[in-house]
């Protein structure tokens, strides 16, 4: 978001204006069965681990459990076999451009936020937590085209942001019968965090990385199809629905990230998700269209 004076707005938001608490904490030791529960039940992607003093040793997340669901280790094995050191951090005075910049640079969907303590995390800042504070603002802003008793505007109104300009293309699609291995291959190739899964030549359903921890915990053999596990109907929205309509469809349905269809919610031609609308650091419009990086 830029001023009328050309500086980014970004730059003087602080960490710890857009922030979370950390819901939950990890030992080394504990078992990743209660690392699946805690993933699943606090809707978060990653796990913090931490030492006997407290300090942030490592972080496990639904990736990292689903390498070890694919590897065939025990649910009942620790934590530290799988997690990685040491976290990413920011701290709390940080910029939130900067904290895009590292998160972006690094492939990070998010970073621990270090307090006054040495090694001590006091928070956690995400893609959907961006989001959220970027949409605060966009909400004041004077050229909000979504306020739509404003009749007094002198300036020319900005097009909006629709979500093809934002959505990612969809790299690949398995079918419902393929086994639970083969899907995650797909997604650890791909980067995805949910493939679609189709059959007679359309989509199904989908698996996320959320299905498969689940079925980890569950005890579903990844030879197992994956029509066992996905989710269903593929949730959508059109290439032409605006931006923020399509990031309100997902947070009321607590979802990432939707499929984007051209038309018919059969023909998808690509994905859009929470990330996605966070790394192009603007709102609902092209009002900060300056603001915008090539990703």
């Amino acid at each position: 978001m830029t001023r009328s004076d050309g500086t980014n707005v970004l730059s003087d938001i602080k960490v710890r204006e857009a922030m979370r608490k950390i819901p939950v904490y990890l030992s080394p030791d504990s078992q990743i069965e209660l690392a699946v529960r805690c993933a699943v039940k606090f809707k978060i992607n990653a796990v913090l681990i931490i030492g006997q003093g407290f300090e942030a040793v490592g972080v496990i997340s639904k990736t990292d459990l689903m390498y070890a669901y694919y590897a065939g280790l025990p649910i009942s094995a620790p934590v530290a076999v799988v997690m990685r050191s040491p976290p990413l951090f920011c701290r709390l005075d940080d910029s939130l451009d900067r904290a895009l910049d590292v998160m972006r640079e690094s492939k990070v969907s998010r970073l621990y936020v270090l307090g006054n303590a040495p090694g001590q995390a006091v928070g956690v800042l995400s893609y959907p937590d961006i989001v959220g504070l970027l949409y605060r603002y966009c909400h004041k802003c004077e050229f909000n085209t979504l306020r739509s008793k404003r009749q007094d505007r002198t300036s020319p109104v900005p097009d909006i942001f629709k979500v093809c300009e934002v959505m990612g293309p969809v790299s690949l699609s398995f079918r419902a019968e393929d086994s639970l291995l083969t899907v995650m291959e797909g997604m650890s190739a791909s980067g995805e965090a949910a493939l679609i899964l189709d059959e007679n030549g359309l989509p199904v359903g989908v698996v996320s990385k959320t299905d498969l921890i689940l079925a980890y915990r569950h005890g579903v053999p990844t030879t197992a199809q994956a029509r066992a596990v996905m989710s269903s109907p593929v949730r959508s929205c059109d290439k032409d629905e605006t931006l923020v309509n399509a990031i309100q469809k997902m947070i009321f349905s607590d979802l990432h990230r939707f499929f984007v269809c051209r038309g018919n919610p059969e023909n998808i031609v690509g994905v859009i998700s929470l990330a996605d609308a966070a790394r192009v650091r603007s709102g609902s419009c092209r009002a900060c269209m300056p603001s915008r990086i090539t990703l």
